[in-house]
């Protein structure tokens, strides 16, 4: 059995199409997306997707890489904590970089993603520490239930320039629910050039929260 490359409409679609000529679960590959598509007007000049899916067992050194080795501490984790679930390892390559995805799939996983995603932010935290350690080097490994972050950070960004629209036609501030670091990074990044609006974190701790301003109001009237 050897790796394949699939292409499709979409990744999801590719991934199912190699799963079922392989003949294994998503639990039992590593994906690897080679071509990201694009999509054109009406679909004209649209571009598939293409990922290779490899099955673990054909990986050399398997379990001594990151991502092997991130997949086997969290198979070991959930167990523990009375959750039983699957994990999918998804290796993405972009120019000199590469990520790593371990994304978990089952039943009444909500427990796992808890309050605004802190429990699964300091399940990532855990697994990145343990790699970290092991290989003396720092690790760089997401950590998703399901695509729950995927949707989430795409809503945070949808919203992001919704809420910068409203603040650029009414000259209002907008300030943000509360939300951990990494999401209101998403939110600064999201806007860094989007015009005439500039964003503020305000708040201390866990009320940490992104405020959205109309440029040259620094205080902004509250919305």
């Amino acid at each position: 059995m050897e790796s394949i490359e699939v292409s499709a409409k979409s990744e999801e679609e590719a991934i199912e199409i190699a799963l079922a000529e392989l003949g294994l679960g998503r639990s039992e590959v590593e994906v690897v997306v080679i071509k990201r598509g694009k999509s054109g007007l009406f679909r004209l000049g649209s571009e598939e997707v293409t990922v290779r899916v490899t099955p673990l067992a054909l990986l050399s050194g398997e379990g001594t890489d990151s991502g092997g080795m991130a997949k086997e501490a969290l198979e070991g984790i959930l167990p523990l904590m009375g959750i039983s679930a699957s994990v999918g390892l998804v290796v993405e390559e972009s120019g000199d970089e590469t990520s790593v995805t371990l994304d978990i799939s089952g039943d009444d996983l909500g427990i796992l993603i808890g309050r605004r995603g802190e429990t699964l932010a300091s399940l990532q935290y855990m697994i990145n520490l343990i790699i970290s350690r092991r290989l003396k080097s720092r690790a760089g490994v997401t950590v998703d239930v399901e695509g729950y972050k995927k949707r989430r950070h795409e809503s945070l960004r949808l919203m992001a320039r919704r809420l910068a629209e409203q603040v650029k036609t009414s000259g209002r501030s907008v300030t943000m629910e509360p939300m951990p670091a990494a999401e209101r990074r998403i939110i600064h990044l999201e806007l860094r050039d989007f015009p005439d609006v500039t964003t503020q974190s305000i708040g201390m701790g866990e009320a940490r929260k992104v405020a959205i301003l109309a440029k040259g109001n620094s205080t902004g009237k509250a919305a």
